[in-house]
């Protein structure tokens, strides 16, 4: 049949093909994934596992008429592969490559873009009731895996789906695991309709049906076999109780049964969901041995999966073994999670203290508000969620956690840019978003030594604290053995200086030190500050300085609007100095995917741009000391 993945150029291409034809191209499919990932690091193991749902779902449906809604939307390289983005495959998550989600620019084929957990089914319900609006035909999917099914928002959908929408098909992708093993409820009720014997034989039968007779009649007459057993076995059916009628489960790696299924769902004038059963790192084996592992990850081994030790520990490994310590002197310290343990690296603090461990899903609201409920009781909450998660949390932290004034932490990992990523990840807001709420402290250390330090001035601190910390490793700062509690709100002189005075916040304060050492080298005295804390400022400092320079530079790993530079002019303007300030930041749009160096070079993130933003009022500090001269 020869190499069938290079013969399709749009998703027409495949429905002529034959199912032994389909299945060799899941196969080209898994080893295209696997080989060139290896070069760019990514989702792989959540693409292994729906390369046939995919397949099917493109086979019997027509976009960019149709439309595909994937949640999160990590899973949708086989999308692309098929949607004339095959020959740039390899770009993936590279500057100026493919993006790693679903992106609305990128492709005509890309209905919606996303890249947070939760939205798929919201986002299909407003495009299905849209086009009922409009008269139109086409059909909408909604691909979520079982894991947004923890996710408050899909709820809110759920419970809207019947009354706003005759037709959409929701496609329920079951592996058991986000990035961790799923746990709640939910994976619970699914775990049962997977593992009971009789619907095992049901859909067995089923199956065979479908393989022996196809089309709608016998569909039908699996679909009443259905009824009849789901009503012996339950006295309702959890998602007909939302008014979706329930199809499966169903072998998700089935193309010919995906197919026929696909085909009788297009033709329901009703909402319908069909639950699949897939494989996560279905055809890779280490990705089957490691699933936290090869749900996301850098390059790596194509044959062995193996990947290259850092050598060093990152922010998270740090916040974790911080957090063992402390809670090893505290009874009251408990982690919390939502979904994320490995990407917290709170996977590491759990086999130490099993007990006062919390994944609640992803579910970022309900974990700062249930934060809020146990501080309440006298627990000491360590909420641990990405800067660019934690914005969806925004209301809980200010009704549930501020207004009360309750000691909750949260641990912001990957605060400032998420690299390859993209725009959904980059952790660029969360100053912005938490210094005007009353109560909060805000702090960003500038290496390892100093994070296990704010954590434990958290700790000790009677309300709510904010720690951001980057991705990946510091400068390899030793932690000392039992970490020291910082003065609230004061910052850290690294060297003095007269004429300038640059604030370098966390991990840009070697930016900070650079320029002062460029500046030197012209005869320009200038200050080296550590601002530690975002919030509250450092008043007495900024005010002792601002006697006597002629300008402060501050550098922030997030945007600039309502960032540090912002908190700092406003605390100047307020004490009624007027000295300029330099601010260096993101500016005003969201970034872009592509490795970190390369975009703060772009977005002016550097010693170059401050020297140059910093020049008029060099030369006007020059002049004032030829005159004092």
């Amino acid at each position: 049949m020869g190499n069938l993945l290079d013969q399709v150029h749009t998703p027409a291409d495949i429905k002529s093909f034959s199912i032994p034809q389909l299945e060799q191209l899941a196969q080209e499919i898994r080893e295209r994934l696997i080989l060139a990932l290896s070069k760019t690091g990514g989702h792989l193991g959540p693409n292994l596992g729906v390369v046939e749902l995919t397949l099917a779902m493109h086979y019997v449906f027509d976009t960019p008429t149709d439309k595909f809604v994937f949640d999160v939307s990590h899973q949708a390289y086989v999308h692309k592969l098929l949607t004339g983005r095959r020959e740039r495959f390899e770009t993936i998550r590279q500057p100026g490559g493919l993006n790693g989600f679903m992106l609305r620019t990128e492709s005509e084929h890309d209905a919606y873009g996303a890249g947070h957990a939760g939205t798929a089914l919201s986002a299909a319900l407003g495009m299905a009731a849209a086009r009922d609006l409009a008269g139109g035909k086409e059909n909408i999917v909604a691909l979520a895996g079982d894991a947004a099914f923890t996710n408050g928002i899909t709820f809110e959908a759920l419970n809207n789906i019947s009354e706003h929408t005759k037709r959409l098909i929701v496609v329920l992708n079951d592996n058991e695991w986000s990035i961790d093993r799923n746990v709640g409820a939910i994976a619970t009720y699914l775990h049962k309709i997977v593992t009971n014997q009789h619907v095992t034989h049901l859909h067995d039968s089923a199956a065979r049906l479908l393989h022996k007779l196809g089309g709608k009649t016998a569909i039908n007459v699996v679909r009443r076999a259905e009824e009849a057993a789901k009503g012996m076995l339950w006295p309702s059916v959890f998602f007909e109780e939302f008014g979706l009628t329930y199809y499966g489960p169903l072998d998700g790696h089935n193309i010919g049964l995906l197919i026929e299924t696909f085909k009788f769902l297009k033709q329901q004038d009703k909402p319908v969901l069909l639950h699949a059963i897939t494989q996560k790192g279905r055809g890779f084996q280490p990705a089957l041995d490691k699933q936290k592992k090869f749900h996301g990850l850098g390059p790596y081994h194509p044959e062995t999966g193996e990947t290259n030790p850092t050598g060093q520990k990152t922010y998270s490994e740090i916040f974790a073994d911080t957090l063992v310590k402390l809670a090893n002197e505290n009874d009251k310290i408990v982690a919390i999670t939502g979904a994320m343990p490995n990407g917290t690296a709170l996977d590491l603090f759990r086999p130490h203290h099993p007990a006062k461990y919390f994944d609640v899903g992803i579910a970022e609201e309900h974990a700062v508000i249930f934060a809020a409920g146990m501080a309440t009781r006298g627990y000491k909450p360590f909420c641990a969620i990405y800067s660019t998660f934690l914005q969806r949390a925004f209301d809980p932290i200010v009704h549930d956690v501020c207004l009360q004034n309750l000691p909750v932490v949260f641990c912001m990992d990957r605060g400032g840019l998420s690299g390859d990523d993209g725009a959904t990840h980059h952790g660029l807001f969360d100053i912005s978003y938490l210094r005007s709420i009353p109560n909060i402290i805000h702090m960003v250390p500038k290496d390892e030594d100093e994070l296990a330090d704010m954590l434990y001035t958290a700790m000790l601190h009677d309300g709510p604290a904010a720690v951001r910390y980057p991705r990946g490793t510091g400068p390899g700062t030793a932690v000392k053995a039992h970490p020291a509690a910082l003065p609230i709100g004061k910052a850290e002189v690294i060297r003095d200086g007269e004429e300038i005075a640059i604030l370098g916040l966390g991990a840009l304060l070697p930016m900070a030190d650079e320029l002062a050492h460029r500046l030197e080298a012209e005869g320009i005295s200038a200050a080296v500050i550590n601002p530690r804390f975002v919030k509250p400022l450092d008043r007495d400092l900024l005010a002792s300085y601002a006697q006597r320079v002629s300008a402060f530079v501050t550098f922030e790993d997030h945007v600039l609007m309502g960032g540090f530079g912002s908190a700092v002019l406003e605390a100047l303007s307020e004490m009624n100095f007027t000295v300029p300030v330099v601010r260096i930041g993101w500016p005003d749009h969201f970034v872009e995917h592509g490795k970190v160096e390369q975009l703060r070079a772009k977005n002016g993130i550097s010693v170059e741009a401050a020297l140059e933003k910093l020049e008029p009022y060099l030369k006007a500090s020059k002049g004032r000391r030829l005159v004092a001269h």
